[in-house]
């Protein structure tokens, strides 16, 4: 798991900004959705092509909050990276020596393309395939239709890599006004600067930034409020 401490400079220019640290200080849980992005073989196995090593670490934190929502009524989601040929992609970032490889990686229904046994998907639960960083870009994913059709207006992102898939997904919920909050211990990069780069640009003006315990515990308060009665 990655280390994560904010300069003293980044948390002073975000409380100069907004008054306060935290853009949310409360979780509805019905309206809420845990997005889990990309924790698949191809990412998170020992030796898979894509390798992440920290996201095998942040398993244990992703099960604890989808235990979590769901005990409060709110809902789990799997993103699955399955990009088919985007040919920007693949044919630009990735050299000849390993693009049939990585497009085999995450091919639909291949090893690579399944969630990492260890997490805990409950039958029933929404997987949705997503074919570009993003699942909430025009095109990428049916994720915004469902959000909407659920009622849903805060995401919970968690998943790999926290500054390519996750902050992409993120930077697009918010701006598709969405309550976007990051885990810092449920999401993991290819290293610790990129995991906190990827942190501090959603911090600054895209979503929060909280820990599991801290999320969990705003959605066990959000749980436990009793709606007040009307009077009259």
């Amino acid at each position: 798991m990655h280390p994560v401490t904010f300069p003293p400079h980044y948390i002073e220019r975000i409380i100069a900004r907004r008054g306060r640290l935290h853009a949310f200080d409360s979780i509805e849980p019905k309206r809420t959705a845990l997005i889990v992005v990309d924790m698949q073989n191809a990412f998170v196995a020992e030796g898979a092509i894509y390798e992440c090593p920290p996201a095998r670490s942040i398993v244990p934190a992703i099960n604890r909050l989808a235990a979590a929502l769901r005990q409060a009524g709110g809902e789990v989601i799997w993103l699955q990276s399955t990009p088919g040929e985007w040919p920007i992609f693949f044919e630009y970032f990735e050299g000849p020596h390993r693009r049939a490889a990585c497009r085999a990686a995450l091919a639909d229904s291949s090893w690579g393309h399944a969630l990492y046994p260890t997490l805990d998907v409950k039958p029933g639960e929404r997987v949705v395939k997503k074919n570009r960083f993003s699942a909430l870009i025009q095109g990428a994913s049916d994720l915004e239709a469902h959000l909407r059709a659920r009622g849903h207006d805060m995401i919970l992102i968690t998943g790999a890599a926290t500054n390519g898939c996750c902050e992409s997904t993120a930077r697009d919920g918010m701006m598709l006004d969405f309550k976007v909050i990051m885990l810092s211990d449920a999401c993991a990069a290819f290293n610790d600067e990129n995991h906190l780069n990827g942190l501090w640009t959603v911090f600054q003006a895209f979503g929060d930034v909280r820990t599991t315990d801290e999320t969990i515990a705003l959605i066990e308060a959000g749980a436990a409020r009793v709606p007040a009665r009307r009077v009259g």
